[in-house]
């Protein structure tokens, strides 16, 4: 499969570098001769340096009628043009990232009808749903939903003092309806089985009922810990001003401090009961005026990955409980975390994973991306003719770096063990190893 990337910046960069990985034919086009540089000398994939909303670039015989299209510059404009041009020039799927929140808000149903772009890509909406979602389970890392919300992920941090921690799983109480699905220890996925047990500092996922998860997730919740009531949002960037309004709608109190006075304005007007505050995130004296000690959560949004993990120590100094950043650059995760950033995103994993799951197609309805890419929970269709299709789990011989978490029929979720028979049509959410997905993806779709 042909894969056309319009756009060599930071998110063009990670999504060519997730699909050459798995082995795509990645074609990179970009006017910036620098950029191309940068891909060529670190990705196995072709660049072309030319106008990706060119007819001529189209036209040209590594790009006409490849598979798709996904056009990520800067411009929406030129994103659109090239998702119009690409459907005239024979490739069937496009992708644009579209960054414009009035597009986003107002127009979005217009574009996908009149412009011929099968998914539209918003980085910063991403990243502020996810953010919205964390903060509604006080002891998440991470949540996803799949199968239209009858499963849900929950990612946690074990405690030192946790009573869970050290005790196998098989002699853990918890809910038929919960798997403890994977383990991140020392940057190593672990496959957890009943005599394996969760030590403190291991990051832990678990998938099941939304509402079983919910109240396992209260576990892990420190004592004095409380649903988020304050928070303080330092930068009113694109993520911000889609943060903000969505805590303020659910009744979180909310502070936005932004130093650039239209952002300011512009966030202002879309709160009921939040405020916005002009001024500098660096300032201390304002921070403490404001109330940072007593903010719940503090969360760094701002243009600079350095200047949030700034603002992110000084919040956590001055006894802010929780902190998120969000990161441009995919290697600042691991880093911040070790500094003690509670919780860090990377909009541009956020986003690559979506293109991800787009471009797997056949039954792949989603893919999120965890612990830096390293692994992966993907929700697939199990297809007609699947390899796995009517056959008792332990007799499929899956790879062991693949664990069937959940599956959903007839609108009930249901977690399987070994004697479990998927069938076609069955919404299936897998644990991966990220560098074993190809592999693994093959015995969920049908035959050619």
């Amino acid at each position: 499969m042909r894969i056309v990337i319009i756009g060599a910046g930071k998110l063009g960069y990670s999504i060519a570098e997730l699909l050459s990985n798995e082995q795509y034919d990645v074609v990179v086009v970009d006017q910036n001769e620098e950029r191309l540089e940068a891909v060529k000398n670190n990705l196995d994939v072709l660049t072309i340096l030319a106008n990706g909303a060119s007819p001529i670039t189209m036209n040209d015989p590594d790009i006409r009628n490849s598979d798709i299209l996904v056009a990520v510059t800067a411009i929406d404009e030129v994103n659109m043009v090239s998702c119009i041009l690409a459907k005239k020039h024979g490739i069937r799927y496009t992708a644009a990232r579209i960054r414009d929140m009035q597009f986003m808000s107002e127009a979005q149903d217009y574009l996908k009808e009149n412009f011929d772009i099968d998914l539209m890509l918003n980085p910063e909406l991403i990243t502020a749903r996810e953010i919205d979602r964390i903060l509604m389970m006080p002891a998440a890392l991470d949540v996803e939903d799949f199968a239209n919300g009858k499963v849900r992920l929950f990612e946690t941090k074990v405690r030192r003092h946790s009573h869970l921690a050290n005790v196998p799983l098989k002699d853990l109480q918890m809910p038929k309806s919960i798997l403890a699905g994977m383990i991140f220890r020392d940057h190593r996925m672990i496959i957890p089985h009943g005599d394996d047990c969760l030590l403190p500092h291991d990051n832990a996922y678990f998938i099941g009922d939304p509402k079983a998860i919910e109240k396992f997730s209260e576990n892990f919740i420190p004592s004095g810990t409380k649903k988020v009531e304050r928070a303080m949002i330092i930068g009113a960037g694109r993520t911000g001003r889609f943060l903000a309004p969505m805590m303020d709608k659910q009744g979180v109190r909310v502070k936005v401090i932004e130093q650039d006075r239209e952002r300011c304005r512009m966030v202002a007007d879309k709160l009921d009961e939040g405020i916005a505050i002009c001024g500098d995130g660096t300032d201390i004296d304002l921070l403490v005026q404001e109330g940072v000690a007593d903010a719940d959560v503090v969360i760094c949004v701002t243009d600079d990955d350095k200047l949030n993990l700034m603002l992110a120590l000084i919040a956590k100094h001055f006894g802010a409980k929780k902190t998120i950043v969000r990161v441009a650059r995919i290697e600042y995760v691991d880093l911040m975390q070790k500094v003690g950033v509670d919780i860090v995103l990377s909009a541009r994993l956020l986003s690559a994973s979506e293109v991800l799951a787009f471009a797997r197609r056949g039954g792949v309805v989603s893919v999120s991306l965890l612990e830096g890419a390293k692994a992966e929970a993907v929700e697939v269709i199990v297809q007609e003719g699947a390899p796995v299709a009517g056959k008792r789990l332990m007799d499929v011989q899956l790879p062991r770096e693949c664990l069937v978490c959940a599956y959903v029929r007839d609108g009930q979720a249901h977690i399987p063990n070994g004697s479990s028979i998927l069938q076609a049509g069955d919404r299936t959410i897998l644990f991966i190893q990220t560098e074993h997905s190809k592999k693994v993806m093959k015995y969920f779709k049908g035959r050619d």
